[in-house]
């Protein structure tokens, strides 16, 4: 393909998503009213738009009301023309559980629920993929949030011992032919807390977690870019050299008291390396009661200036629910990135 076509295609593949972001956000409106607001002409938009209503992705409407001249035919974006379903593999205080959720293309939820299990394994996870996709056929992509570090699909460390250096991605897109998306808890949590604070300019924000029995984990947005690393392994802050073994870190932070200090050398960390305006603190090993001595413990390290607000939350589920299903939706969408070199 020559730069020319290549040029081509993507420019209109832009204007699609842009027309159909458009309708997302107004409801309903003309090819006049679209082409306004996405200063596209008329004729491109109602190229776009007829595309896009014979593939089933805008509904044609009833004309609007005259006022004068010929009523114009409305658009509106059709969030059922494709479901994308979210699981999310959870494994606290030995309790195992996938909690599901099936959102359309405006992120409204279908169907949502939990499944508690005895254990999990590549198996549970496709069982309960096929009992969606031969009750839905319109499935286009599957989001999974796991406990561990996946890259390109294979897990590698997994707090779920049956899913480590699994190739699950790659099996599941194979019998399915749907493209599947494997994120890390601590990623998708900390960028659906991002998304739901609705900061007006792009912020740093951290969060770290706790867990009962389970190595600390992080995940952090810079500059409001989720940050994963080269193998995805950002975050896994228990393979700090803190000069112990990792099972003596766990056995540290499992006592209150040697738990403040080591939570709070973390924090120091990851503060003095990103610099966040917050940072989220979840787990079962943590309890708001905490905050005040968390802060002291930091601002031996920390001046105080550069320390961020620190913010305890023990259930993140909702948080980790909202990270799944933007980062699986946007999966949907064709994004050209302009970087701006300075």
């Amino acid at each position: 393909m020559n730069p020319t076509t290549h040029n081509t295609l993507q420019v209109k593949k832009i204007n699609v998503e842009l027309v159909k972001n458009t309708l997302k956000a107004v409801g309903t409106g003309t090819k006049a009213s679209i082409a306004n607001m996405t200063r596209l002409s008329v004729a491109t938009c109602g190229t776009i738009l007829n595309e896009l209503v014979q593939s089933g992705e805008v509904l044609e409407r009833e004309l609007e009301e005259s006022s004068g001249g010929r009523p114009a035919r409305q658009y509106m974006f059709n969030a059922d023309y494709a479901y994308v379903l979210c699981l999310l593999v959870k494994t606290e205080g030995g309790l195992h559980s996938i909690v599901y959720a099936l959102v359309n293309l405006l992120g409204e939820k279908m169907e949502e629920g939990t499944r508690s299990l005895d254990f999990i394994d590549v198996e549970t996870i496709d069982q309960l993929i096929e009992e969606f996709t031969v009750e839905y056929n319109n499935i286009k992509a599957i989001g999974i949030g796991i406990p561990g570090v996946a890259h390109q699909g294979i897990i590698g460390i997994c707090d779920v011992a049956p899913l480590a250096g699994e190739p699950l991605g790659p099996r599941l897109e194979e019998k399915y032919n749907i493209d599947v998306i494997i994120e890390n808890d601590m990623n998708l949590t900390v960028y659906g807390f991002y998304n739901l604070q609705n900061f007006e300019e792009d912020k740093t924000f951290a969060i770290v977690t706790f867990p009962k029995n389970h190595y600390p984990g992080a995940g952090f947005i810079v500059n409001g870019r989720m940050v994963t690393g080269n193998t995805n392994f950002a975050g896994e802050i228990s393979y700090f050299p803190f000069g112990i073994t990792r099972e003596e870190q766990l056995e540290r932070l499992h006592n209150k008291d040697d738990f403040i200090a080591l939570a709070a050398k973390l924090l120091s960390s990851i503060i003095t390396i990103i610099n966040p305006v917050s940072v989220a603190i979840t787990g079962d090993l943590t309890h708001p009661s905490m905050s005040e001595e968390l802060i002291k413990g930091c601002l031996q390290y920390i001046p105080e200036e550069h320390m961020p607000s620190l913010l305890i939350k023990n259930n993140t589920q909702d948080e980790y629910l909202t990270g799944i299903i933007a980062i699986t939706l946007e999966s949907l969408t064709y994004r050209l990135q302009l970087v701006e070199r300075r």
